[in-house]
C-alpha cells in the first residue's frame, strides 16, 4: 500500500536566524528536530526549504493528517519536552523572526490518492494574505476556479493548493508546488496573471504580507 505523505492540515515554521548561529541552527534540524517531529503519529511528511525570493529565509514545511494532530498527547509530549539541543537552537529562542502557522485545506476539498502519496516539491511560491470581508466570499470563488486552474495549466507546475490558517495569520495560504523556482518567471506563468477579467476586480483587494510572496527551493527532506 502506497504511503500517505499529505493530508487536510498543514505546520509552516518560518525564520531568520543570525549568520553566526545559522551552521549550528541547520545541523539541529537536519540530525535532530526533522526527524523527531516525523515520528509523531499524524506527522506525514516535511522538508525545509530556504527562500530564493521573499522570506523569512529558512521554512520548515510538515503536511499533517489534520490540525487535529497538533492537539494530540503525543505531539503535546514532545513539544513540551524539548530537547537540550532544541533549548539553544529552536527558531523561536534564537529566530530574528519568526512565524509559526497551522493551516486547514479549503481548496481542493479533498486530496485525490495520487496528490495524497505526492512527494514534497522541489520549489514552492507561497503567498500569505487577507482580504476585506466583504470580497471574501467573491475572493475564494475566483482563486479557486479561476486563478489557481489558470496557473495549473503553466509548464512547471505540479499543483496548486490553498489553506486558511487555523492558527496565526494572515487568513490565507496560497501554496504552489514547482519542479524548479523559475516557473513564476516564465512567460507562460506571466501570461495568466491578468488573463481573466475578473482578476482586475478582485487582485487588488489581496493584502500581502511581509516577504510574500516568497519562493523556495528544498534544501533537506528525510
Amino acid at each position: 500500500m502506497a504511503t500517505k505523505k499529505k493530508g487536510t492540515g498543514l505546520m509552516m515554521v518560518w525564520t531568520d536566524v543570525p549568520a553566526d548561529k545559522e551552521k549550528e541552527f541547520n545541523r539541529w534540524y537536519n540530525e535532530e528536530h526533522l526527524a523527531e517531529r516525523l515520528r509523531i503519529p499524524g506527522f506525514l511528511s516535511g522538508a525545509r526549504y530556504e527562500a530564493v525570493k521573499g522570506g523569512p529565509k529558512h521554512l520548515a514545511v510538515y503536511e499533517l493528517e489534520n490540525v487535529a494532530v497538533l492537539e494530540s498527547d503525543a505531539y503535546k509530549k514532545v513539544r513540551n519536552n524539548p530537547t537540550e539541543w532544541t533549548k539553544r537552537c529552536s527558531p523561536d529562542v534564537i529566530g530574528t523572526s519568526f512565524i509559526r502557522n497551522v493551516y486547514t485545506l479549503i481548496h481542493p476539498k479533498t486530496l485525490t490518492p495520487a496528490v495524497a502519496e505526492s512527494d514534497m516539491a522541489p520549489a514552492l511560491q507561497l503567498g500569505r494574505m487577507d482580504v476585506p470581508a466583504e470580497i471574501d466570499a467573491d475572493f475564494n470563488t475566483w482563486y479557486n476556479t479561476i486563478y489557481i486552474p489558470n496557473y495549473e495549466k503553466v509548464p512547471g507546475v505540479i499543483r496548486g493548493r490553498r489553506f486558511r490558517a487555523a492558527t496565526g495569520t494572515p487568513t490565507y495560504l496560497t501554496f504552489y508546488e514547482f519542479q524548479n523556482p523559475k516557473v513564476s518567471e516564465s512567460a507562460a506563468w506571466i501570461a495568466q496573471r491578468d488573463i481573466a477579467p475578473e482578476t482586475q476586480r478582485i487582485r487588488p483587494h489581496m493584502r500581502h504580507a511581509q516577504g510574500s510572496p516568497g519562493v523556495y527551493v528544498k534544501t533537506f527532506q528525510l
